[in-house]
């Protein structure tokens, strides 16, 4: 194990370069910018992917904004009276709440005071999204009825019939933990998977309904073995379809590491660790732990020993029929 250990390490870049949550090059010098107070790159970032109709990553720009402004709000609160009405400016707003109300124990009745923002943000521009998917997570946190869902996610998928952030929340609503099962969970991602463009991130939807399944602490009686295994294929099929290190798929390949080492397919878990680079990322990690990137760490560290462990003294990877032994 030892002797093969370090030559295992070759592609994996070492702890000191990894990244935790990395922004990519057009958001990072917008949350420079907001750490020193200066909210207007952050407002032309977003007035960008909402003209250009770029609304995956309308999305994902609103999250990582949203989230700063809960750590750092002096640049928030200077947008707000330089720019009340602004579009942008709703959907971080409409976000921002959101995400704070959910983590409260009294989320359903501070939920209830954020619907006004939500509307406002979704009236701003009619072609967009991205409010609806903030709107699915409210009625997750509202307890909402199966109807009321059904309503919001008609509204979203009108909009953007393939958005990969409405479908993340739609199977949020629909898992065991909420208001759903495992099955509905998964009968939902692979029909949006089956669905999905050549390239989607849709594609890893089954492996997220995986990982819910595979770390909710239930017994694992519910899912067959080879419906786990699809999933993750699937996913790996859509991983290796980006180039390595690229930061635009990463959470989706830490949450497909994390699936592969529940099923205890270390060769595998191995290459999307190769894959991943530097860029780690908080989710699926913060699920396990409150040190996401800690806990990176030491999951490289235990995969190349597993997968040490299944080579023989003489070098060489072992046959297939040793990975399950």
């Amino acid at each position: 194990m030892l002797r093969h250990t370090a030559p295992l390490g070759i592609g994996l870049p070492p702890d000191e370069e990894l990244l935790l949550d990395a922004p990519d090059d057009r958001l990072a010098p917008a949350l420079v910018a907001a750490g020193g107070g200066d909210h207007g790159p952050a407002a032309k970032a977003l007035a960008q992917t909402r003209e250009a109709a770029e609304w995956e990553n309308r999305d994902r720009a609103v999250q990582r904004l949203a989230a700063f402004a809960a750590a750092r709000p002096e640049w928030f609160e200077a947008w707000q009276e330089a720019s009340p009405h602004d579009p942008d400016l709703l959907l971080v707003k409409a976000e921002l709440a959101v995400t704070r109300a959910l983590a409260s124990p009294a989320h359903a009745e501070l939920l209830r005071e954020v619907t006004p923002l939500i509307l406002a943000a979704a009236e701003s521009d009619p072609r967009d999204p991205v409010p609806w998917r903030i709107a699915l997570d409210h009625a997750r946190g509202t307890n909402a009825p199966h109807t009321e869902f059904e309503q919001l996610w008609a509204r979203a998928v009108r909009r953007s019939p393939h958005h990969y952030g409405c479908h993340v929340a739609a199977l949020r609503y629909l898992s065991a933990a909420w208001y759903g099962s495992h099955v509905e969970c998964f009968d939902f991602a692979e029909r949006a998977a089956q669905d999905a463009l050549p390239g989607s991130l849709l594609k890893a939807l089954p492996a997220r309904a995986a990982l819910a399944y595979l770390t909710s602490g239930a017994p694992r009686t519910g899912i067959p073995r080879a419906r786990l295994d699809a999933a993750a294929d699937l996913a790996a099929e859509l991983s290796r379809s980006y180039e390595p290190a690229d930061p635009w798929p990463a959470e989706v390949r830490n949450l497909l590491t994390c699936v592969l080492v529940e099923l205890e397919r270390w060769e595998d878990a191995l290459g999307q660790l190769r894959l991943i680079g530097p860029y780690a990322t908080s989710f699926p990690w913060d699920r396990l732990t409150d040190d996401p990137l800690g806990h990176f760490m030491e999951l490289r560290g235990q995969v190349r020993l597993e997968v040490a462990a299944t080579m023989p003294l003489r070098g060489g990877p072992a046959g297939p029929d040793d990975h399950y032994a």
